[in-house]
């Protein structure tokens, strides 16, 4: 027969009804979180080749010096086997062994080549007037006078140093304008031009010569380097007329002078 059932309503409060057992309360348990462990990665060990073993090949692109000594870069050993050197031979037209030439008179500090190196022009001045010491000056004395200056101005003239031979001259014109050496020191100017193949200023220099100190001494060769200055500008009626101007202006001039502008009327076709 089976047990009387009691309505909720009956059961006292704290009274458990029968057959109804009430789960024990249970705490959730949390498993425990280990931290994992990394263990530490074992050391890659390569294992070398055995010298000849079987199997092993060697690099294509390694340098190998066995196999071809003479290769750039491959040792060479002290005391012999090595190639002589082929000479060199020095640039700037210096023999082996032979100093460097650190002068500025050499021919690659000079400004074009001088007119006696060229066919048809007539030698360079080396007619130069001697100093009044007997010897060039190298530099001007404390108490400079105007023969100091000038002969300095020879000195460079002499050993070809024409730049400094310009500016020496042209401040002789310019610091003794009334000095009796100032017509030859106009000439020498335009002659340090000419030698450097400056025509034009050296035309403009004798020019002034043979116009403002026509009765220097220097004035027949500077009428003639005025022809000649013109006729490396390619002035040939200009040059022409200086050269007929010489005999005419200057009956009197000496016999080179003479000579010379007979060959240059020659070789100008005047």
């Amino acid at each position: 027969m089976p047990p009387a059932q009691i309505a909720p309503s009956q059961i006292a409060p704290g009274q458990v009804a029968p057959g109804y057992r009430q789960p024990p309360q249970q705490q959730a348990a949390q498993p425990a979180y280990e931290q994992p462990q990394i263990a530490a990665p074992a050391p890659i060990v390569q294992e070398q080749p055995a010298p000849g073993a079987p199997g092993t090949r060697r690099r294509g692109d390694a340098f190998d010096p066995n196999q071809n000594p003479n290769a750039p870069g491959a040792p060479r050993a002290l005391g012999g086997g090595q190639q002589p050197m082929p000479a060199v031979t020095p640039g700037g037209g210096r023999n082996p062994g032979e100093p460097l030439d650190l002068a500025n008179t050499s021919p690659r500090y000079q400004q074009g080549v001088p007119p006696a190196a060229q066919p048809g022009y007539p030698p360079a001045q080396s007619n130069y007037p001697a100093p009044a010491g007997g010897t060039a000056l190298a530099t001007l004395p404390p108490s400079a006078t105007p023969r100091d200056e000038f002969d300095l101005g020879i000195g460079y003239m002499q050993r070809k140093d024409y730049a400094l031979a310009e500016q020496t001259m042209k401040n002789f014109t310019q610091k003794f304008p009334g000095d009796p050496l100032v017509g030859d020191a106009q000439y020498w100017l335009g002659e340090s031009y000419f030698q450097r193949q400056q025509y034009r200023d050296s035309a403009e220099a004798f020019l002034a010569v043979t116009t403002k100190y026509e009765k220097s001494a220097k004035a027949p060769d500077a009428l003639l380097r005025l022809g000649q200055s013109l006729a490396a500008l390619k002035e040939k009626e200009a040059a022409c007329a200086a050269f007929g101007e010489i005999g005419r202006k200057y009956p009197r001039a000496s016999a080179g002078v003479k000579a010379t502008v007979d060959r240059e009327q020659k070789r100008v076709k005047c």
